[in-house]
C-alpha cells in the first residue's frame, strides 16, 4: 500500500500549495504595475486626441486610416516613455530610486527592447497607412529617440519634446489626407504647451524654478485666449463642404464653403456636388434655391461654426483651469511635489487643449470624443504617476 508524499494528492499528484498560487499571483500583478509606471499608462489617453485634432485640421473625416495613425503614434510614445528611463537610469537612481528600473522590477535590457520594438511597430503601422504618414512619423520617432538619448538635458531638449508633440498630431493629417499644412496652425499651438510643460519638468526633481512655472502659466492664458477667440467671417481654410464642390472651388475665394453665396450666374463655376442629386441649374451649374456653397455638406455651415466655437469655448476653459491651477501653485511655492503636479496637470491638459482643437476645426463628434478620455485618464493617474 502506498502512502501519499506531504503535499501530493490522492494520486501522488504534487499540488502547488494556495500561498504559492498566491505569490505567483503577486508577482505577475507587481510586473505589471511595474511595466504600467515604465510606461506611464495614464499618460497614454493624451494621444488619440493628436491624431483626431490634425485630421479635424485638414477636413477628414476618422477612418480606418486615422486609427492606424493613433496605432502608430501609442507605440511611438510608449517606445519615447521606455527609452526615457533607459537613458536616465542612473539619474533616477540617484533622485527616484522607487522607479521601475533602479529598484529592480523591470531590467534595463527589457525596457530597451521594448523601446525598440515598439520603434519598430509605430513604423510599420504608419507605411501601412500610407507614404504622407510615413514622411511625418519617420522623423517623429527620430525625434523620440535624439530627445531621449542626447537632447533632453540640452537647451534644445523642450524644444525637440514639443516637436514630437506637433508631428504627432500632423501625423494625423498626413494619415487622413495625405497633406498637412492646414494643420499647422493647430500643431504649432500643441508644440507651444508641450515647450511650457517641458520647460517645467526639467524642474520637477529638484524644485525651485517660480520664474519657469510663471513662463508655463503665461502660455496658457495666451493659448486659452487664441481658443475662444471668434474667426473673422470668410477668414481661414474652405470649409468642409467646399472639398465636394470640385475644383473649382478654390476659384471662389476665401469665403467658399464657409457660407458665402454665390452671385447670380456664377453656379457653374463649381459644378454640380455629390449632395445635389446631380441636379442643375440652367446655368449648368447648382440648383438656384438658395443655397450657400459651404450647404454642399450638408447642415448650415454658419450654425456648425456657431455650436463648434461654442464648444470650443467651454473645452477651453477645461483646458485653462486643468493647467493653469497646479501650476499657479508651483509659483508661489516650486517645491517638487507642487512642480510635479504642475507638470501633472499640463500633461492632463493636453486632452481639453487637443479636443477644444478639434472642435474649432469643425468636428464636434470627434472633440467630444477626445475630451471623454479626460476621466479615464484621471482615473489611472489614480494609480500609476503621469511623471
Amino acid at each position: 500500500m502506498s502512502h501519499d508524499e506531504p503535499g501530493a494528492g490522492p494520486s501522488g499528484t504534487a499540488v502547488t500549495p494556495p500561498s504559492a498560487l498566491r505569490t505567483r499571483s503577486d508577482a505577475r500583478r507587481g510586473t505589471l504595475r511595474a511595466w504600467a509606471e515604465l510606461l506611464r499608462v495614464p499618460a497614454l489617453f493624451t494621444v488619440p486626441g493628436d491624431a483626431l485634432a490634425g485630421a479635424a485640421a485638414v477636413s477628414a473625416r476618422p477612418t480606418p486610416r486615422t486609427l492606424l495613425a493613433i496605432g502608430s503614434s501609442l507605440c511611438l510614445y510608449e517606445a519615447g516613455m521606455a527609452l526615457n528611463d533607459w537613458a536616465d537610469r542612473d539619474e533616477d537612481a540617484r533622485e527616484r530610486p522607487h522607479r521601475p528600473l533602479p529598484s529592480g522590477r523591470v531590467h534595463p535590457t527589457a525596457a530597451l527592447a521594448a523601446a525598440c520594438a515598439l520603434t519598430a511597430a509605430g513604423l510599420t503601422l504608419a507605411a501601412r497607412t500610407g507614404r504622407p504618414a510615413l514622411a511625418v512619423a519617420a522623423p517623429l520617432a527620430a525625434t523620440v529617440w535624439a530627445y531621449d538619448l542626447t537632447l533632453k538635458h540640452t537647451p534644445a531638449g523642450p524644444a525637440a519634446m514639443a516637436a514630437a508633440r506637433g508631428l504627432d498630431l500632423l501625423l494625423g493629417a498626413a494619415a487622413g489626407a495625405g497633406r498637412v499644412r492646414p494643420a499647422l496652425r493647430p500643431a504649432a499651438l500643441l508644440f507651444t504647451h508641450t515647450l511650457a510643460v517641458t520647460a517645467v519638468s526639467r524642474h520637477e526633481t529638484r524644485g525651485g524654478a517660480p520664474l519657469t512655472a510663471l513662463a508655463a502659466l503665461a502660455t496658457t492664458g495666451a493659448l486659452t485666449t487664441m481658443l475662444t477667440r471668434r474667426r473673422t467671417p470668410g477668414a481661414g481654410r474652405l470649409g468642409p463642404g467646399a472639398e465636394r464642390l470640385g475644383p473649382g472651388a478654390e476659384r471662389l475665394g476665401p469665403g467658399a464653403g464657409r457660407g458665402r453665396r454665390l452671385p447670380a450666374g456664377r453656379g457653374d463655376t463649381a459644378g454640380p456636388g455629390p449632395s445635389d442629386g446631380g441636379a442643375r441649374s440652367s446655368g449648368g451649374g447648382l440648383p438656384r434655391t438658395g443655397r450657400t456653397v459651404g450647404d454642399a455638406g450638408g447642415g448650415p455651415p454658419r450654425a456648425g461654426r456657431t455650436a463648434g466655437e461654442a464648444l470650443s469655448g467651454l473645452l477651453a476653459v477645461a483646458y485653462a483651469t486643468t493647467a493653469a491651477r497646479p501650476c499657479a501653485h508651483a509659483v508661489l511655492n516650486p517645491s517638487p511635489p507642487l512642480t510635479q503636479r504642475a507638470v501633472g496637470g499640463g500633461i492632463r491638459a493636453m486632452i481639453p487643449l487637443q479636443a477644444a482643437l478639434t472642435a474649432r476645426s469643425g468636428a464636434p463628434v470627434s472633440a467630444l470624443f477626445t475630451v471623454a478620455l479626460a476621466p479615464i485618464a484621471a482615473r489611472f493617474a489614480r494609480k500609476v504617476s503621469v511623471t
